[in-house]
């Protein structure tokens, strides 16, 4: 494909996303997928360039664009290599005409915008929300350590400030590695480690991953239980803790599964009540602190949406403390920086609940926020989290 037939495909990649958004069906990487599956003459080489092209306009669009174009047009805006690129040539996009619409540049629309700043991020630590995500491993410590894969990858790996993690640019093929079908390590970024280190889990505790959607954060916690004690992983939805078997036999992990009923958590869990010696609560979030990895999803926020996760985080953090023992802990997770779904969340369980105390953290990085830490791109070179251990007294 010629450079501009390029720009011409992340235009059509980019009014198919729009369309998406707009009628809240599939995601942008979802769509693209199935927009380049459907053209199966353009090549990876070509792929990856349009792929490029339509994610930064993306990254540049505050509000959700009228057009592709108008998007990308926005990033013709101090480009001129780019705008040049509007020939009218075959298979490429039309001359800009003057006064044509252009999308306007933001960190997000702009009532969000307003949320994080009230929040604490603006300026540099707003941008870096929308950078590129490295790629970061979990040595698996059921079966290597962190220098022993190190020494096997195929690449030179960096590493980070949590114990077991590796990095590598992002887009790196490591599903493809022979080390990752021997279940050596698994993707995870920095962040979402340090949040479990949090909770200190040692071998022989009983231990819930309360959301654990697929299961991430519980085969890092089974890593930490060496095989010894007891690890349940919840969820509400089947399809994703349904992955989470085949990801624990890889690793070699003890996982206990339970598939519970909205609504119903706390009787599927009756026999868990008082018994945990910990309990980690990765919340259902806005996902603010991952749009570097989905930068589309900030179009699909609302106000209404934002304050039905703030209900259901409050929800599924009592149901979770209702599981810790006397003297057990819980910690509260969420990969977004707003703090109404996190300090502000913990700030009001706490005022409800005078027999739990804010634990002091030292998990070598983030920045006190309420009673806990936050991670952010630009301060800590991770995702966007906040999260607080909680001591039941």
């Amino acid at each position: 494909m010629t450079p501009a037939a390029r720009v011409q495909a992340a235009i059509e990649v980019l009014d198919a996303v729009i369309a998406s958004v707009r009628r809240e069906g599939a995601s942008a990487e979802r769509v693209a997928s199935e927009w380049l599956r459907a053209r199966r003459f353009i090549g990876s080489k070509d792929r990856r360039a349009i792929r490029d092209l339509a994610w930064n306009a993306i990254r540049r669009c505050g509000e959700v664009p009228e057009t592709g174009r108008a998007a990308m047009l926005a990033l013709t805006k101090g480009d001129p290599v780019l705008a040049a690129l509007f020939d009218g040539s075959q298979y490429g996009p039309a001359p800009i005409r003057t006064n044509e619409p252009v999308a306007a540049a933001g960190l997000a629309p702009a009532w969000l915008e307003q949320r994080l700043a009230a929040s604490g991020i603006t300026g540099d630590e707003g941008a870096s929300l929308l950078g590129r995500a490295p790629l970061d491993l979990r040595a698996n410590r059921l079966k290597t350590t962190r220098d022993r894969l190190a020494g096997v990858l195929p690449v030179l790996a960096s590493t980070t400030q949590a114990p077991d993690a590796l990095r590598l640019p992002g887009g790196t093929p490591v599903e493809t590695w022979q080390a990752f079908a021997e279940g050596l390590f698994e993707v995870q970024d920095t962040g979402s480690q340090l949040t479990c280190s949090a909770l200190e889990v040692v071998p022989g505790e009983a231990v819930v991953d309360l959301c654990a959607g697929a299961g991430g954060k519980t085969l890092a916690l089974a890593a930490a239980l060496q095989g010894e004690g007891h690890l349940l992983a919840c969820d509400i939805d089947r399809t994703r803790l349904s992955r989470l078997g085949p990801r624990a036999h890889r690793a070699g992990a003890e996982v206990e599964t339970r598939l519970l009923d909205p609504g119903r958590e706390a009787v599927a869990l009756s026999d868990w009540q008082e018994r945990a010696d910990a309990v980690i609560v990765d919340a259902p979030c806005s996902g603010t602190g991952t749009w570097r990895r989905g930068p589309e999803a900030r179009w699909r926020l609302t106000p209404q949406s934002l304050s039905r996760y703030a209900r259901m985080q409050a929800e599924v953090l009592r149901i979770g403390a209702q599981l810790v023992r006397s003297g057990g802990r819980l910690t509260y997770v969420v990969c977004s920086l707003l703090d109404e779904e996190g300090p502000d969340v913990v700030t009001a369980f706490l005022s409800d609940n005078p027999g739990w105390r804010a634990a002091e953290q030292q998990v070598g990085a983030g920045t006190p926020r309420g009673a806990g830490l936050r991670l952010t791109p630009w301060d800590d070179s991770t995702d966007g989290f906040f999260f607080a251990t909680l001591n039941r007294l």
